[in-house]
């Protein structure tokens, strides 16, 4: 065997071995891709869910408060089922639905007899379920994006990754000031 023969079955050996590792690669980039995207699509399942109970809770409250009930029950039903593709759509949609629960907040205050309503009771802890649905979610979404940004950046994956254009993926982030200014839910 001469050195030429020698040379080329180690060129086609590597040449394989980093055929393999890059569909590896490509494969696992892929799957990290689908798992954040199946966990935006959960996320999206859970923040609909959230909008059909707030809009029972705006029903109900319409029976005690009708004209600020009308403005409310437009709002969530402009809102429900709009789609979630990223980070800032989550991000979007919660800030809406803060600002319309603060509103059915204030009209519970107003109306005590709402307040002590059990339809409007259960609905309200049907909201709170929903909304540790929608954290625990967050929590899934954002640990896919980890483990995809990870994936993203390391080098020698970030060679395929870039050649493909798998990018970063945004984090969830939690608003400090919707945080401290989100109204207390009945059961906490």
């Amino acid at each position: 065997m001469g050195t030429g023969l020698i040379s080329l079955i180690v060129l086609v050996v590597l040449a394989v071995i980093i055929g393999i590792w890059f569909m590896n690669t490509q494969r696992e980039l892929v799957n990290l891709d689908e798992k954040a995207k199946n966990a935006l699509s959960q996320i999206e399942v859970q923040l609909n869910s959230r909008w059909d109970a707030l809009l029972n809770l705006a029903r109900t409250a319409s029976q005690y408060a009708k004209h600020e009930s009308e403005t409310l029950i437009q709002t969530i039903q402009a809102r429900r089922g709009s789609e979630v593709k990223t980070a800032a759509d989550v991000e979007a949609q919660q800030h809406e639905f803060s600002g319309v629960l603060s509103r059915l907040m204030a009209v519970s205050e107003a109306y005590p007899d709402l307040k002590a309503n059990d339809l409007f009771t259960k609905t309200m802890n049907a909201v709170n379920g929903y909304e540790e649905n929608v954290r625990m979610s967050r929590m899934i979404y954002n640990d896919s994006a980890t483990r995809m940004n990870r994936y993203v950046r390391q080098w020698p994956s970030s060679f395929v990754a870039s050649m493909l254009h798998f990018d970063v993926l945004e984090y969830l982030k939690v608003d400090k000031e919707e945080k401290r200014d989100a109204p207390v839910l009945f059961g906490e």
